[in-house]
C-alpha cells in the first residue's frame, strides 16, 4: 500500500454528451474493482446471484506491443488499453484458471455483501482484520476514460496522469499492464454493457465523434489482509495480499499453509538486488541485512499496519514503517532481478536530510536512524509515562537493572525493542571522592573499538642536557583518548627517567621549538602523526626555573636570493637548565656541555677567546683577522654588521626573544644577563662558521623521526585481532575524555571519572558495529584491521554480568555489511545467509551471487555484523563448501554491477 492512501469517494461529476454526463452518482452507483478470486469466494459463500462478462486487457496496439511498449506506456503521461470480450473464460475449467491477474467489476451493493461475508468469515474463525476497522484506507479511486469504436465490441480505456494522482496512475498501470500473462476483467456491474449499448443506439448521423470518451471512476479495492476462508484455493489470494510487489512482478509468491489456513513458511528466496541510485550502496547494504532478519521479515510480511503509531511525536507518522514494510515485501516477492528503492530513498531524505542527495554515507549511521525511526513508528505505547531515573545507592544490581528495564519498556514497546534491544551496566567512579554511580541503559547495537583504535603509537626523541648521552628516539603506545600527561608518563618509563629528573616535551618545526606540551590535560589528538617531538631531561628540583634554548644557524646559499648566502637555521635546538647568575661565558659553557655527545674525537675545542674574539661591540671590526670566506660572507649577509664580528672557525651568540625572533643582540663573554621574573626561556642563536662545524657531527640534529611515519607505496603488515579482543576493549575501564566530564553528586563538580561498561542482558538479534572509522580535530582515518569473528558460535556467556537469566548467550552470524576502500571513497556490499538455499550470498547492489564457501565472508572489510540468538542446536549452515552456481542479474561473478561507488 502507498504511504498516503486515498479514501473512496463518490464518482466524479462529468460533463458533455452521453449517458455518463448525468448528475453526480451517489454511493449506490459506484463500481468497485476487486480481485476475482476474492469476489468468487464471496459469491459462492453468500450465494450472490450475479453474472459477469469476461474481458481480456491488452495495451493498445495488440500483442506485438511487447515489453518495451508496455514500459513506455508506464512511463508516459497517458496509457491506453483495449478490453475485448473473452467468452472462452465462461467455461468452468477456463474460469478456474483465472488467478492472480483476474479482477471483477462489481456494483456497490454487491461489493458491500461480499465484504460483509469475508468479514464475518474472519470473525467466525477467531481472526481479526483491518478490513472491518478501516475499510476506506484500502480503496483508491481511479479515473478512466472509456470509448467505443463504431462497429466493434472493443472498449478503449485511457488512463491519464492529470486525472489521477501519481500513485493512482502507477497503480492503474500495474493492474492492466503485464508482458508475461493476460489480464482478465469480469464485469458484474453491467457498466460495460451500458457503454456498448449507448454506442449501438446512437444514430449514424449523430454529430458526436465516433470515439467519444466517457469518464468512468472505479474504486480499486486493494486487499491488504488475506480474507481467511480456509486454506483450500487461497494460495494465489495470499500471494496477492502480501503486497503490491507480487502484483507488479506478474507472479505469485510460493507459500505453504497450515491446516488452519495460516502461513507456516515463506518460500520466496529473497535473492533480489537493489539498484544503485547513485552512491546508495551504503543504504542497499544496510537494508539487505535488515531485510534478511527473519523476525523482522515475518513481522513486515504480516499484519504490521495495526501497530503503526501515527500520533507519536518522535516518529514519522508511520510513513517510514509503511515505506520499509513495502520494501521488505518487494524483496520477498517472486524472484526477480532487482528493484529500484526510489520511494524508500525519498522517505529517508524527507525525514533524515543528511541522507538526501547522492553523496556517500555510512551504512551504520543509516542503520541507527532506521532502527530508531522504525521503533518510534511502531511503538505500541501511545502515552509515555514519566519515570525518574534513580541511582543504585547500594541496592543489588538485579533489582536496579529490572527497575531500569521496566521503566524503559513502559515507554518503549515495539518489534524493534523485542528483537534488537539489550541492556548494559555503566559504572562511574569519581577520581577524588571515589563516589560510585551505577546505571543500566538500553542499547540497539554494540559499537566495539578495534584494539588498534584504542591505542596510538608515538615516537619521541629524548635529549640529555648534561651531555652524558646523545639523542635517542623512543616509541611508546598510549590510549588514543589520553592526554599529554599520559604521554609524558609513558615516555618517562621508556627512557628510564631517574627520580631526580623531569621531562620538558616540545614540538619542533623549522629548527625551532614552536610549542611546549606543558598543560597535562590537553588531548593527545592535538599532536598529528607528521609532527616531530623532542623531550629534554632536566633536573627535577629545577622545575619552574628558566632554561636556555640554543638555536643553530649557518651560512647557506638561497635559491630565492639568486645564490646569495644568508643565515639559515638548522638542526634541533638544544636545551640546558640556567643557574641563578648568567653571563656570556656561562652560556658558552652550557652549550659546550650539551654538545659533548656530538664532538669529533680527533679535534680539540678552541678556547673561548679564539671562538668569540675580543670585540667589545657589534660595530668594532678592526681587530678581527677575517678569512676570505668570512669576508665574502660579510659582504653578502642580509644581517649587516653581524658577520663583521666573526673570526676564523668561530661561533657567536645572539640573544633572541620569543615574541620578536628577528630582533637580536650579541652576547659578550663578560656580559651579565638578567631575566625578568616572568621569563621562563632564554632563546640564544648560535652562529656557526665552517671551521667550528668541522669539530662536531651535528647530523643527528637534522634527522628527527616523525611521531608516526607513514610510508607511501609500502604495504603495512595487516593487523589482526579477534572479536573477543574487541569486546575486551569495549568493557575495559578507562577515563572519560576532557570533553565528557561527569558531574559528581558527591563533589558537586564535573570530574574526569573512570568509566566501565558491562553487558547485562542481550537481545534476540545482536548487531555489532566495528569502529573502523576514527575522527579527531585534525585527522580522520580508517582501519583495515582483520577481525576474526565467529560464524557458528559466538559465545558471550563470560561477558554477561546477569547470571540469573535463562536465555542462551550463544549467537550465530547471518549477515555482514562490508565497506571496501578508504575514508574519501569506497563501496558497501552485504553478505547474507539464505536459510532456504542453505548458502551465503553476496549482495552487491543489484548483483546477487552465491559464495564459494562461508570462510570467504571473513575479510578486513567487515563493518557491521548481524547475529541471532541460538536456542539449542548451534548448527546454522552446512560446513561443506559449495560452488557458485546461482547468480541474479550479474554477468560476471564477483564483479560489481554498474553504479559502484569506487
Amino acid at each position: 500500500m502507498p504511504s498516503s492512501p486515498l479514501a473512496a469517494g463518490d464518482a466524479a461529476s462529468t460533463s458533455g454528451p452521453g449517458p455518463a454526463s448525468a448528475a453526480p452518482a451517489d454511493d449506490d452507483d459506484r463500481v468497485f474493482l476487486v480481485q476475482h478470486r476474492w469476489w468468487r469466494e464471496a459469491q459462492e459463500g453468500a450465494e450472490i446471484d450475479a453474472h459477469g462478462i469476461p474481458y481480456a486487457a491488452a495495451p493498445s496496439g495488440g500483442p506485438s506491443y511487447g515489453f518495451r511498449g508496455v514500459l513506455s506506456l508506464l512511463m508516459s503521461e497517458n496509457a491506453a488499453f483495449t478490453l475485448r470480450r473473452a467468452d472462452d473464460l465462461l467455461q468452468p475449467e477456463a474460469s478456474a484458471k483465472a488467478g492472480a491477474r483476474s479482477y471483477a467489476l462489481v456494483a456497490a451493493d454487491l461489493f458491500g455483501k461480499a465484504r460483509t461475508w469475508h468479514s464475518d468469515s474472519l470473525k467466525s474463525n477467531g481472526k481479526s482484520s483491518l478490513l472491518t476497522e478501516e475499510a476506506s484506507v484500502n480503496i483508491y479511486p481511479i479515473m478512466l476514460r472509456v470509448s467505443v469504436t463504431r462497429g466493434t465490441n472493443a472498449l478503449t480505456v485511457k488512463i491519464s496522469r492529470k486525472d489521477n494522482s501519481a500513485e493512482n496512475f502507477k497503480r492503474a498501470n500495474k493492474i492492466l499492464a503485464s508482458e508475461s500473462e493476460p489480464v482478465h476483467i469480469w464485469d458484474f456491474s453491467g457498466r460495460t454493457t451500458f457503454i456498448l449499448m449507448n454506442e449501438w443506439n446512437r444514430m449514424p448521423q449523430d454529430p458526436r465523434s465516433s470515439d467519444q470518451e466517457m469518464p468512468l471512476e472505479i474504486q480499486f479495492y486493494d486487499i491488504s489482509e488475506p480474507p481467511a476462508n480456509g486454506a483450500a484455493g487461497r494460495k494465489d489470494e495470499l500471494a496477492l495480499t502480501m503486497g503490491s510487489s507480487a502484483l507488479s512482478n506478474g507472479g505469485i509468491m510460493d507459500m505453504d499453509l497450515d491446516s488452519s489456513g495460516g502461513i507456516c513458511k515463506q518460500v520466496g528466496s529473497g535473492l533480489i538486488g537493489l539498484d544503485n541510485l547513485g552512491n546508495t550502496c551504503f543504504m542497499n547494504s544496510a537494508v539487505q541485512c535488515l531485510a534478511h532478519t527473519s523476525k523482522l521479515v515475518d513481522y513486515f510480511l504480516g499484519d504490521y499496519q495495526k501497530e503503526i503509531n501515527t500520533q507519536n511525536p518522535l516518529g514519522m507518522k508511520g510513513e517510514l514503517a509503511y515505506s520499509f514494510g513495502d520494501l521488505v515485501r518487494k524483496l520477498w516477492a517472486i524472484d526477480g532481478t532487482s528493484f529500484s528503492p526510489r520511494q524508500f530513498k525519498a522517505k529517508l531524505a524527507r525525514f533524515a536530510p543528511q541522507f538526501s542527495g547522492f553523496n556517500q554515507h555510512d551504512s551504520q549511521e543509516l542503520l541507527a536512524f532506521l532502527l530508531d525511526g522504525l521503533h518510534e513508528d511502531l511503538n505500541r505505547v501511545k502515552c509515555k509515562p514519566y519515570a525518574e531515573a534513580k541511582d543504585s545507592d547500594g541496592r543489588p544490581d538485579e533489582e536496579v537493572a529490572d527497575e531500569y528495564w521496566g521503566n524503559h519498556l513502559a515507554r518503549n514497546d515495539s518489534i524493534i525493542v523485542d528483537t534488537c534491544q539489550g541492556q548494559y551496566k555503566s559504572t562511574l567512579v569519581c577520581p577524588l571522592c571515589k563516589k560510585v554511580s551505577i546505571t543500566f541503559d538500553p542499547f540497539m547495537y554494540l559499537s566495539l573499538p578495534l584494539p588498534s583504535t584504542t591505542m596510538r603509537t608515538m615516537t619521541v626523541t629524548v635529549f640529555s642536557t648534561d651531555g652524558s648521552i646523545g639523542p635517542s628516539p623512543y616509541t611508546v603506545s598510549i590510549p588514543k583518548s589520553g592526554d599529554f600527561k599520559t604521554l609524558i608518563n609513558a615516555l618517562s618509563n621508556a627512557c628510564s627517567l631517574r627520580d631526580d629528573e623531569r621531562l620538558l616535551v616540545a614540538e619542533v618545526y623549522n629548527s625551532s621549538l614552536i610549542r611546549y606540551l606543558e598543560d597535562p590535560s590537553d588531548d593527545i589528538s592535538l599532536i598529528r602523526d607528521g609532527d616531530k617531538l623532542v623531550a629534554y631531561r632536566l633536573p627535577k628540583d629545577s622545575e619552574g626555573a628558566a632554561v636556555v634554548v640554543f638555536k643553530s644557524e649557518r651560512m647557506e646559499s638561497s635559491i630565492s636570493s639568486f645564490g646569495r648566502k644568508s643565515w639559515k637555521n638548522f638542526g634541533t635546538p638544544l636545551v640546558s637548565n640556567l643557574p641563578d647568575t648568567i653571563d656570556g661565558r656561562t652560556i658558552y659553557n652550557l652549550l659546550l656541555k650539551a654538545l659533548t655527545p656530538f664532538r669529533e674525537p680527533k679535534d680539540d675545542v678552541l678556547d673561548a677567546d679564539q671562538i668569540t674574539g675580543k670585540s667589545s661591540s657589534v660595530n668594532e671590526t678592526s681587530d678581527i683577522d677575517m678569512s676570505s670566506d668570512a669576508a665574502e660572507c660579510s659582504s653578502m649577509n642580509t644581517n649587516a654588521g653581524e658577520d663583521d664580528m666573526t673570526t676564523e672557525g668561530g661561533m657567536l651568540f645572539f640573544l633572541n626573544t620569543e615574541r620578536f625572533p628577528n630582533q637580536r643582540m650579541k652576547i659578550e663573554m663578560d656580559q651579565t644577563i638578567t631575566l625578568s621574573n616572568l621569563q621562563k626561556r632564554l632563546i640564544v642563536s648560535v652562529s656557526w662558521q665552517d671551521n667550528g662545524l668541522k669539530q662536531y657531527n651535528l647530523d643527528p640534529l637534522d634527522s628527527l623521526p616523525e611521531v608516526y611515519k607513514t610510508v607511501l607505496f609500502t604495504r603495512r603488515p595487516q593487523e589482526t585481532c579477534s572479536l573477543y579482543a574487541c569486546l575486551e576493549a569495549f568493557i575495559k575501564e578507562e577515563p572519560l575524555g576532557p570533553e565528557d566530564m561527569w558531574y559528581c553528586p558527591g563533589c558537586k563538580e564535573h570530574r574526569q571519572a573512570s568509566k566501565k561498561l558491562d553487558l547485562w542482558r542481550l537481545p534476540e538479534i545482536l548487531i555489532i558495529h566495528l569502529k573502523r572509522f576514527s575522527y579527531s580535530r585534525y585527522t580522520k582515518n580508517k582501519l583495515d584491521t582483520y577481525v576474526d569473528f565467529p560464524i557458528h558460535d559466538l559465545d558471550l556467556s563470560s561477558y554477561i554480568r546477569d547470571r540469573s537469566g535463562q536465555m542462551s548467550n550463544h549467537y550465530q552470524l547471518y549477515a555482514v555489511s562490508n565497506h571496501y576502500g578508504s575514508m574519501g571513497g569506497g563501496h558497501y556490499t552485504a553478505y547474507v545467509y539464505n536459510d532456504g538455499k542453505k548458502k551465503w550470498y553476496d549482495f552487491d547492489d543489484r548483483c546477487v551471487s552465491g559464495l564459494e564457501n562461508e570462510d570467504s565472508i571473513k575479510t578486513s572489510a567487515a563493518y557491521v555484523l548481524f547475529y541471532r540468538r541460538v536456542h539449542g542446536d548451534t548448527s546454522l549452515v552446512d560446513t561443506e563448501t559449495t560452488t557458485i552456481v546461482e547468480s541474479t542479474d550479474c554477468t560476471t561473478s564477483g564483479v560489481a554491477a554498474a553504479g559502484d561507488d569506487l
